[in-house]
């Protein structure tokens, strides 16, 4: 079997590594960083643990195909995941709704609210049963898979929505609080069709939160590797590949040394690898997305408080509108505020941790990287945030006021110098309207042993595109393994042919 060298300990790095020791190969994990997980991955501040990473979690229903594979991967099995009741709760004049785990539950919410927009909301929900339908969590148990000739016959119901954005699609409701609402969970350019997915997942009882967050996920993706005999390699840079011809001989690594391997897997953002160790243009396909003017790239800045109260006035998730004189400050128009009662380590006993999520678009992404050029400015500019969104939250939630306390904030510009992605991007492109997420190939024209294995090969990303990404990394390597078997088969058998005819 073969030597596979790995390029970096994430998500995808991680599952390369586990699916190819079960394949019987031998892998090395190469990370720069003293932990694995990648932007899986959280971290202390005194009392309080930050998640950095899951908002919900694809793949949580033991019904569904993503389970089996985060199974496989140590991440799911014997965890418990907690089921939030709601996501992303909005609110105005009095009024709120939140998207329930009982989609029929959201489906009343919504008509309550408006009864004018009926129609439209029936028409979503019908799509949202149709994608769990098609993902085989439907029906009561969220067991349900539909058949090929009932998927056929509901298709129209999802193609109305090809052509639309998350703006588009919010248009189309006359309630301004549930416009609010579908804009809620993505930025305006995403399709309407991820948002679709979302509400299909979490509502199927796909889209949970496995017990102990993000680092703990990660630790228990590096624990499976190991336990299956892969070697990982912590606080090890690699910083070029030796190659002869089109075939890749082996990485070189910062502090000297050299790891030969039949194979190299490369799991960075390919805007950085190709810069950086490879002296071969990206693939045309992956360059074609990265110079599309209707691809966006986009990060996000957080910031963390201690709250000094059991009481929060709210669960899950608080969707905050941003007044206007704050939107240029804040570089958005509301922001998400999540809470974590539900992992009672995270905080210490009647005391809670919130964090705020504002997204950024590539531009402003680009100027917090540029900003931390001058560390003065940088800081100052991470203070006035955390101090307008405390005042916001104080504001919205006014007895919390004299109770919160910031303990971190983290940009694009963390994100860049962490994950190694070219914007601080934690995920890929979003998913806009009229596109398919249709995944690219993992070769790269030129080399014939190296192979990628990122998210950023199909969009939007995010943990299980990574995972599967790994997954079909390993898959490719099995395939080229099996092609040079029967290459040497038929060569051997040439030869006897040969020694048969000439005695």
């Amino acid at each position: 079997m073969a030597k596979i060298a790995i390029v970096g300990g994430g998500v995808s790095g991680l599952s390369a590594g586990i699916y190819a020791q079960l394949s019987g190969h031998t892998a090395t994990i190469c990370e720069r960083h003293n932990v694995a997980g990648g932007n899986l991955t959280g971290w202390q501040r005194g009392e309080y643990h930050i998640d950095n990473c899951i908002h919900w979690l694809t793949g949580t229903n033991p019904a569904s195909d993503g389970y089996r594979m985060w199974e496989t991967l140590g991440a799911l099995g014997d965890v418990d995941v907690y089921q939030p009741p709601t996501l992303y709760t909005c609110e105005e004049n009095g009024a709120s709704i939140s998207l329930n785990a009982d989609l029929e539950q959201t489906k009343n919410d919504m008509i309550k609210i408006s009864p004018d927009d009926k129609k439209e909301i029936l028409s979503l929900v019908k799509a949202v049963e149709m994608v769990q339908g098609m993902s085989g969590i439907a029906g009561k148990s969220h067991n349900e898979r539909y058949s090929k000739a009932k998927i056929a016959i509901s298709v129209p119901s999802l193609i109305k929505y090809y052509d639309l954005s998350a703006k588009d699609l919010a248009q189309r409701f006359k309630s301004p609080l549930l416009r609010q609402f579908i804009c809620s969970f993505l930025s305006d350019e995403f399709s309407s069709l991820a948002l679709i997915a979302i509400w299909a997942h979490f509502c199927g009882e796909n889209g949970g939160l496995p017990k102990g967050g993000s680092l703990a996920m990660a630790n228990r993706m590096t624990d499976r590797f190991r336990s299956l005999g892969g070697e990982l390699l912590l606080k090890t840079e690699v910083i070029g590949i030796e190659r002869e011809k089109n075939k890749a001989l082996a990485i070189n690594l910062s502090n000297g040394d050299r790891i030969s391997a039949d194979y190299i897997i490369l799991t960075a953002d390919p805007a950085v690898m190709f810069d950086r160790l490879l002296d071969i243009p990206m693939p045309k396909q992956l360059k074609k997305l990265y110079n599309d003017p209707q691809l966006h790239r986009f990060s996000s800045y957080q910031c963390a408080f201690s709250c000094d109260t059991a009481e929060l006035g709210f669960s899950g998730d608080l969707m905050i509108e941003i007044p206007p004189k704050y939107r240029s400050l804040l570089h958005n128009e509301a922001f998400a505020l999540r809470e974590f009662s539900h992992e009672k380590s995270f905080a210490p006993e009647n005391k809670q941790i919130l964090q705020a999520l504002c997204f950024c678009d590539e531009n402003t992404s680009r100027d917090f990287i540029n900003m931390r050029n001058d560390k003065s400015a940088y800081n100052a500019e991470k203070q006035e945030l955390a101090a307008t969104l405390k005042s916001l939250i104080e504001a919205k939630l006014p007895h919390l006021k004299d109770k919160l306390a910031c303990i971190d904030v983290w940009t694009p510009a963390t994100y860049q110098r962490y994950v190694d992605s070219q914007i601080g991007s934690f995920m890929s492109f979003a998913l806009p309207k009229g596109r398919l997420p249709i995944r690219q190939s993992n070769r790269i024209k030129g080399l014939d042993n190296v192979i990628l294995a990122t998210q950023w090969q199909q969009m939007p990303g995010g943990l299980p595109i990574a995972a599967d990404g790994g997954k079909k990394a390993i898959e490719t390597v099995n395939e080229l393994e099996f092609e040079r078997y029967q290459a040497k088969e038929r060569t051997e058998k040439t030869k006897r042919r040969s020694l048969q005819a000439h005695t």
